[in-house]
């Protein structure tokens, strides 16, 4: 680990552990270790035939929470592994069913911070963004090999981007020249691409493009999608899944799936009773999201964009 220390305030820390309704005798589920802050919570309502698994990939993550939680380390399981592979891990581990799932989809104040990773603007630094640094393509292998057209696509879908053509193009252009290797190389094209009048509207004008590049490099909504349903299926009855988003893309996934979850049913409207035969898989708790107080906005500025949505399992 860098000399940066890995530090990550927990965003919706208590609204999280009320909404979990932790058992002092449940097991439980954090899916995005991150610092620790949530695990650590979580630990300290825990009884000695609790217990709580966390899983995260960036090995940083790991080696801090560990230390962080050692005073837990009879109630507590950490795997280096994606949430997406949760039930395949759990289960090699004796584990079919918990009592309750937290996934955070932040990016830790670690991360940003730190300049080696590459997922800030702020600093210049080789072009990366993985979570995992052990595997998977880089930041750089998508701006540098990525068509065009591609590149469009990510930084206009992930990104939101009104200017992703021209952002695209530019970027081709420029690695003609020679490849963008830097962070600051990157902002630089795009800073160049989004006129002047339009630079001053809506925070730094790479933000909504890294954002999307980190997207694409580490499949962060691919493998939100493709997970939910997998968690919600590891409740116990009366179980829930907490899912804290910091964007629109992921707040819609989760918002999306839970009501599907909710109500399956695919008959015509019409059709008296159902005959499809997909069955609730329980209740969404959040009819709207969860949103942080305006104390904790004004203690960590980067909780202003989290929403915390929440599923409880039931069984029919």
């Amino acid at each position: 680990m860098s000399e940066t220390e890995f530090r990550h305030i927990s965003v919706l820390l208590n609204e999280c552990i009320d909404n979990l309704n932790i058992r002092p005798d449940g097991v439980y589920v954090d899916g995005t270790l991150g610092g620790g802050g949530h695990s650590l919570a979580i630990c300290r309502l825990l009884g000695e035939s609790g217990h709580l698994y966390c899983f995260d990939q960036d090995e940083d993550a790991i080696r801090a929470a560990g230390e962080r939680l050692a005073g837990y380390k009879d109630r507590t399981t950490i795997i280096r592994s994606n949430f997406c592979h949760m039930a395949d891990e759990l289960k090699k581990r004796g584990i079919s069913e918990v009592d309750g799932i937290l996934l955070d989809l932040g990016v830790s104040s670690y991360q940003l911070d730190d300049a080696e990773r590459g997922f800030s603007y702020r600093f210049d630094a080789p072009l990366d963004m993985r979570m995992d640094r052990s595997a998977g393509i880089s930041a750089a292998d998508v701006v540098n090999t990525w068509t065009e057209d591609e590149l469009f696509r990510v930084i206009k879908e992930y990104g939101e981007e009104r200017f992703a053509g021209r952002i695209a193009k530019n970027i081709c252009r420029e690695r003609q020249k020679a490849p963008i290797e830097t962070t600051f190389e990157l902002a630089e094209i795009i800073r160049g691409s989004i006129p002047a009048k339009n630079r001053r509207e809506g925070g730094h004008p790479a933000k909504r493009t890294f954002q999307a590049i980190r997207i694409e490099v580490n499949r962060e909504l691919e493998v939100l999608r493709g997970s939910l349903e997998s968690m919600v299926d590891l409740l116990a009855d009366g179980g829930r899944l907490c899912v804290i988003t910091f964007h629109s893309l992921e707040d819609r996934i989760v918002k999306t799936e839970f009501k599907k979850y909710e109500d399956p049913c695919t008959c015509p409207p019409d059709f008296p009773v159902c005959v499809c035969g997909k069955r609730t898989k329980g209740t969404v708790i959040s009819r709207k999201p969860i949103l942080p107080s305006e104390e904790e906005i004004r203690d960590n500025i980067r909780s202003h964009s989290a929403k915390l949505r929440v599923f409880e399992r039931r069984f029919v």
